[in-house]
């Protein structure tokens, strides 16, 4: 029976505020005043200019930091902000408690605040700091939503901070215009878990699907339309299906209608439109999985359990080699110890609730078994599912036709009671990869070359479905697909998809050994329809690719590598993450190290730590099986066992000062993501001739390498 009573109290229809505003000005010295003088800014057209752009999550709560899910989290939110020096270069001017000592109720930034990682410590720290309000002139979906789950007040109107800052009362609608009807009342209500106990206690009101008679996805909140019979909706437009774009199509097909009757779907969907919507898998990792945890247990009791654990999973694949690469320190600090808190969280609360964990090798084998989003694109994301995970780069499920997308901590235990997830259905654009890609161009190449395009660069993507579409994705392997749709991450898309054809039920059969019948009846109709709408078509001719790398600092800094003004040297190269760690992955490493050392005799170059690392253990057997692993071990190279490792700063391969320079296929190059060092990205192909050649390069078939001058013997030249 439906409690009748309210189960959590609304926000007041106007807020107060007062206090003070931080501006995350890109200068550190305007930023010390603010925190140690008590310096306060009027917002003037000079100071919102030099506003900090493009601030992410890595810098919001570098890695380190997140190994706290607590209150403590106040303590560290900004310190891996980097901004410009009076020097000329860039340093992190917040240090631990300065923001929380300083009193601040208000921040302000940039373009595309929050960008890069799903973390939730990232607004929670904020929170926990005293930070109740986040203006920027742009926010990433990710981000904006766990604000909102978390209670945190989002705008991109300036116009407000005087009010805010003096206390002035501003109606909250300030701050849910434009939001659709559930997340209007996920904002009224404080938060997502508060709403989701009044939703589920009959308190709230959900807007129907346009399909079922609903108001149109423009009109959140107005009433239904009466069609002339008297009815509510729209009954020509309720009963004609429009064309839909793939990720419309599997929004429209996991509507949750009516949670208490278990109906389940609708005919069409539209973007625009908010709902809940079932998901077919739900996973974390150690990250996220103890505050997520915690949440549960404090909310619904010690002894709640979740909902149909058999379609939850836990993975222990982000901290496995951080006791490699931690400095003496941060160990003496204790962060090591905290670390490891967050494993035993994750497995206790595993243990009790009957949850599959994918944990850490068994024996003398150190790693993972599997990253998450991986292994879920290896043994279980299927065409048309819809599938949660608190990780960025989740879309990797999306290379099967599967609608992946990253939430924060917020939403994955509230999934954990409801099964279900809230979204509003984003528009797509699409990206039509036409011609030939080049021998020594992957889909890497083809991502760097896609986060440059102004659409993408200027924060145009931002929230939207990249679906990824042409002759030359169709020919691509599902392992290279991956790498596109797990880069929507960087893009800063909703998620990334591709139709599901030929190419996927060859994977499912092969990979999974699914029956060739099963295989085909999953990916029919696993496609857009033909006169679905798109708001921008990217199109590329993969022809003019050459091989790509992007600057130090962001994955939209592209360029092609023989368009590098200066030879690069680089001290490490780094082969792997979820998104170079696959089987093919691991064919074109070998292919570039077994070509330098049968034609030219050569290794890893000598001033050169190689690293590469695999995305789970069955890419490792697979590349013991083609004999990849002695090869690697020839030349110099040193592998590592599955982890998220030095991509996050946590693992072999990571840089040690500001002066270290990196080569590295891995997805995102943030600063601090990967140590205090300069990275480049680059493909697989390239960061392999990178190894060996010294120096930041892209590969040529039968081309020898040109090496860059050896500093010293270090790692033998093969003869």
């Amino acid at each position: 029976m439906r409690r009748t009573e309210p189960t959590a109290p609304k926000r007041p229809p106007e807020v107060s505020f007062g206090g003070r505003v931080l501006f995350l000005a890109d200068d550190a010295d305007l930023i010390r005043r603010q925190l140690h003088e008590g310096l306060d800014l009027d917002l003037t057209p000079e100071l919102q200019a030099s506003l900090r752009h493009q601030i992410s999550t890595d810098e919001i709560t570098p890695a380190y930091i997140c190994f706290f899910y607590d209150e403590t989290l106040g303590e560290f939110p900004y310190l891996g902000l980097e901004v410009a020096s009076p020097n000329g270069g860039t340093e992190a001017p917040i240090e631990r408690g300065t923001v929380k000592n300083a009193g601040f109720i208000c921040s302000v930034a940039g373009k595309r605040r929050g960008k890069g990682s799903s973390r939730e410590q990232s607004p929670y720290a904020e929170l926990m700091a005293g930070i109740k309000v986040v203006v920027s002139e742009s926010i990433e979906r990710i981000y904006n939503e766990n604000c909102q789950n978390l209670g945190i007040l989002t705008t991109t109107d300036f116009g407000l901070i005087d009010r805010i800052r003096s206390g002035e009362p501003i109606p909250l609608s300030e701050f849910t215009a434009g939001t659709d009807d559930i997340t209007r009342q996920i904002i009224e209500y404080g938060g997502l878990f508060e709403f989701n106990m009044a939703r589920m206690a009959g308190q709230v009101t959900l807007p129907a699907p346009r399909a079922l008679g609903g108001a149109p996805a423009g009109d959140a909140g107005k009433p239904p339309a009466v069609a002339p019979n008297g009815q509510p909706g729209d009954s020509r437009r309720a009963s004609t299906p429009r064309p839909m774009t793939l990720g419309e199509k599997i929004f429209a097909r996991k509507w949750v209608v009516d949670a208490a009757e278990g109906r389940i779907g609708t005919g069409w969907a539209e973007p625009g439109e908010a709902g809940f919507f079932r998901a077919d898998i739900r996973f974390s990792h150690e990250y996220v999985t103890p505050m997520a945890a915690i949440f549960f247990e404090q909310k619904l009791g010690g002894d709640a359990k979740v909902l149909d654990p058999d379609t939850i999973l836990f993975f222990r694949d982000h901290l496995t080699f951080l006791h490699k690469v931690m400095s003496q320190e941060r160990i003496e600090q204790g962060l090591l110890a905290v670390a490891n808190e967050l494993e035993v969280k994750q497995r206790e609360f595993s243990e009790r609730q009957g949850i599959r964990l994918y944990g850490e090798q068994q024996g003398h084998v150190m790693g993972s078994e599997a990253i998450c989003h991986s292994k879920i694109l290896e043994d279980y994301a299927e065409p048309g599912m819809l599938i949660i995970g608190t990780d960025s780069h989740t879309p990797h499920a999306g290379a099967v036709g599967a609608l992946a997308f990253g939430v924060g901590t917020t939403a994955i235990f509230n999934s954990w009671i409801t099964k279900d997830v809230r979204a509003r259905i984003p528009p797509s654009f699409k990206v039509v990869v036409d011609g030939t890609l080049p021998a020594n161009c992957t889909a890497k190449d083809l991502m760097l070359e896609i986060l440059r395009h102004p659409y993408v660069r200027d924060g145009h993507a931002i929230g939207q479905i990249i679906e990824y579409a042409g002759p030359v994705v169709e020919r691509l392997s599902v392992d290279e697909r991956a790498t596109m749709t797990n880069m929507a991450a960087e893009v800063g898309a909703f998620t990334g998809l591709v139709a599901a054809d030929e190419r996927t039920v060859e994977f499912l059969v092969r990979e999974r050994g699914m029956p060739l019948a099963r295989a085909r009846a999953l990916v029919e109709g696993v496609h857009s329809d033909p006169g679905a709408e798109y708001v921008k078509i990217i199109e590329i001719d993969a022809t003019r690719l050459r091989p790509m790398v992007a600057l130090p600092g962001d994955p939209g800094n592209g360029l092609y590598i023989d368009e590098l003004a200066d030879t690069v040297p680089i001290e490490i190269a780094y082969a792997g993450s979820c998104t170079a760690g696959k089987k093919e992955d691991m064919d074109m490493y070998a292919r570039v190290f077994r070509e330098a050392r049968d034609h030219w005799g050569l290794g890893v170059h000598p001033d050169v730590s190689c690293y590469i690392q695999c995305g789970s253990t069955d890419v490792r057997e697979y590349a013991r099986e083609q004999g990849y692993l002695d090869l690697f071990r020839e030349i110099g190279a040193e592998f590592i066992e599955p982890g998220c490792g030095a991509c996050i700063a946590a693992g072999p391969g990571v840089t040690r000062s500001a002066e270290q320079v990196s080569v590295s296929s891995q997805n995102r190059n943030f600063p601090g993501r990967s140590g205090p060092g300069q990275l480049y990205l680059v493909s697989p192909y390239s960061v392999a001739a990178s190894a060996v050649a010294g120096r930041v390069v892209g590969w040529e078939p039968g081309a020898r390498v040109e090496r860059a001058g050896a500093g010293g013997p270090r790692m033998p030249v093969l003869v």
